[in-house]
């Protein structure tokens, strides 16, 4: 339990130490929207994408539970997370430098699993640190903060590409010997500075907290090799409290949704509004900039939704209020295949929004009030395990049916998104009760807490 309490940090300095959630955001919205065409301009046919993509769910599934038990008994001279950060901020930028110089298939999956490692790295770290690092009473501020800079990072992500094409005049059909565009490679070059920098702007300005002389002393006494934080990670998985448990289901759904939208959406454009299925056309390259217009507003939805949805979580309660914007977000998905002109996308993509920003923040309101403070670090990447592992089944089973079930048609994989982000909105149901209902068991400071 945490014996010490907080010091209360003003509004600038929340947001400062957030804002290398902007760089890590900004690095997964570029995986997002171009490691699939990445890999069409490579070479690889659409029902491999997923597995190609292998190496986000098992870094995730392998590092992050690792890394939050190994940051919750570090004491090192420079704080518990803040060694995490940087190490993986430096594989982060690395990764996406050397991205769009990939020659091959090989060297790209390559790099993204050196490039996922950093992320995951830092990511687990990063969310405890807020919950270390603030009040109780400032902890959904803090989060609120992080799903806020989730939403302007990813977007900015999403609309570099088309903003260098479209006010700096770079060509959209100006590929290197490899198929791959010059805005590609930009845009990456730039996220390699801003995932670096924004993260080292965070712990320079809001620096950790020295822990107190006992805690130090009692962490100090807790064995840090790799069998004691296996063996941590697996009794916190055998004690973990039951609202986490509830979550699996929905996560299932979820994240299996999710990782096919992102895998599919730019092939389903390409199909239903540019009609085409040919990566090195010109077609599929407007299909990946139409993505990244489209990505970038429904991120900037996200943004704004992430205020927008706090009172209504107080009125009515977190899961209610994730059960409507998952509805949302399969609205969207639903619809996206069945646009054939390019304007009306972005209504599809506001429901997106509204659910990615409910996602990337209420059920962190679940996980952080049943867990204990001092564990924060291996829950955080417990939980990321219920993301990654139905994203892992996607990965492995996708290119199984692809074919058979869904025809080859990127369009007919969003519709499914769609089914499955429908039935994650209703099993949400299921936690009414204790992931905050509204009513006297769960007051308003309560149910919005991330």
């Amino acid at each position: 339990m945490r014996v010490q309490t907080m010091p209360r940090l003003s509004l600038l300095r929340i947001i400062e130490m957030n804002l290398g959630f902007l760089g890590l955001q900004f690095s997964f919205g570029l995986q997002q929207a171009n490691m699939a065409p990445i890999y069409s301009y490579l070479g690889a046919k659409d029902a491999a994408l997923p597995l190609l993509q292998l190496a986000g769910p098992m870094t995730g599934l392998l590092v992050q539970p690792l890394i939050g038990a190994m940051s919750d008994r570090t004491t090192s001279r420079w704080g518990r997370r803040t060694p995490y950060f940087l190490f993986g901020a430096v594989l982060c930028s690395a990764g996406l430098f050397l991205m769009p110089l990939s020659s091959t298939l090989l060297m790209a999956a390559s790099l993204l699993w050196l490039l996922d490692v950093g992320n995951n790295v830092t990511m687990e770290p990063y969310r405890a640190y807020v919950s270390d690092r603030l009040p109780d009473d400032q902890r959904p501020l803090g989060f609120l903060s992080q799903s806020a800079f989730t939403g302007l990072g990813q977007m900015l992500a999403y609309l570099t590409p088309s903003i260098l094409v479209n006010v700096f005049a770079f060509n959209p059909n100006a590929v290197d010997s490899h198929n791959i565009p010059q805005t590609t490679r930009f845009t990456f070059a730039l996220g390699a500075a801003l995932s670096l920098s924004m993260i080292l702007w965070s712990i320079l300005r809001v620096p950790e907290v020295p822990l107190p002389p006992l805690e130090q002393a009692a962490l100090s006494k807790k064995s840090k090799s790799l069998l004691a934080t296996v063996r941590e990670v697996w009794d916190a998985i055998l004690a973990m409290p039951a609202p986490m448990r509830k979550l699996a289901l929905m996560s299932l759904f979820q994240w299996y949704a999710m990782f096919t939208y992102w895998n599919y959406v730019i092939y389903s454009i390409a199909r239903s509004v540019y009609h085409t299925s040919d990566a090195l056309t010109p077609g599929f390259r407007q299909a990946v900039l139409k993505n990244g217009e489209i990505g970038g507003f429904y991120n900037g939805v996200a943004f704004v939704a992430a205020f927008a949805l706090m009172p209504f979580a107080r009125r009515f309660g977190v899961a209610t209020t994730h059960c409507v914007s998952l509805l949302c977000a399969a609205a969207g998905m639903l619809a996206i295949p069945h646009i054939t002109q390019g304007p009306w996308l972005f209504f599809a993509a506001a429901g997106v929004g509204v659910g990615w920003a409910s996602i990337m923040g209420n059920p962190y309101v679940i996980v952080a009030r049943s867990i204990p403070p001092e564990r924060t670090g291996v829950y955080m990447g417990i939980f990321n395990m219920m993301i990654v592992i139905p994203m892992l089944l996607n990965a492995l089973t996708m290119p199984l049916y692809y074919g058979p079930l869904l025809h080859g048609d990127a369009r007919n994989a969003l519709t499914l998104a769609g089914v499955l982000m429908a039935l994650a909105a209703a099993s949400m149901l299921l936690l009414r009760k204790s992931a905050g209902a509204p009513g006297p068991e769960s007051p308003p400071e309560v149910a919005a807490r991330p």
